[in-house]
């Protein structure tokens, strides 16, 4: 059972992933990395407010797979982040580069720690 939680919050992560990049890209023509620094720190906060939620025990180890491992897993992407910032780099967009990593290391901490005390403070 607990492999098709897994695989069916996935289902939704990966298509909401794609569709959150395409939905950027086409409305803001930038180097920028957008779509993939939006969609991290999104995937940050539910897993923040998700591990709040579990902490107060209000979040089930069902839940955990289906919203954390499942969704989560699929819809943030370490690996297009690190695509792209090598992108960046080597085509000569040092600095856009820099403010990729710097700014989603910082945006994705601050969303998490954001995501637990929203739910500490509805469960606790």
């Amino acid at each position: 059972m607990n492999w098709v939680l897994v695989i069916v919050g996935g289902m939704v992560g990966a298509p909401l992933r794609y569709l959150t990049d395409h939905a950027v890209r086409s409305r803001y023509d930038s180097a920028f990395p957008w779509g993939t620094f939006i969609v991290n720190v999104v995937g940050c906060l539910v897993l923040g407010a998700l591990t709040g939620a579990a902490t107060a025990g209000a979040a089930s180890s069902h839940l955990q797979l289906l919203l954390g491992t499942g969704l989560c897993g699929a819809l943030t992407t370490y690996s297009t982040f690190s695509y792209e910032t090598l992108r960046l780099a080597e085509s000569g967009a040092r600095l856009h580069a820099a403010v990729n990593v710097v700014a989603s290391v910082a945006a994705g901490l601050g969303a998490a720690f954001a995501g637990v005390a929203a739910a500490q403070a509805v469960w606790a």
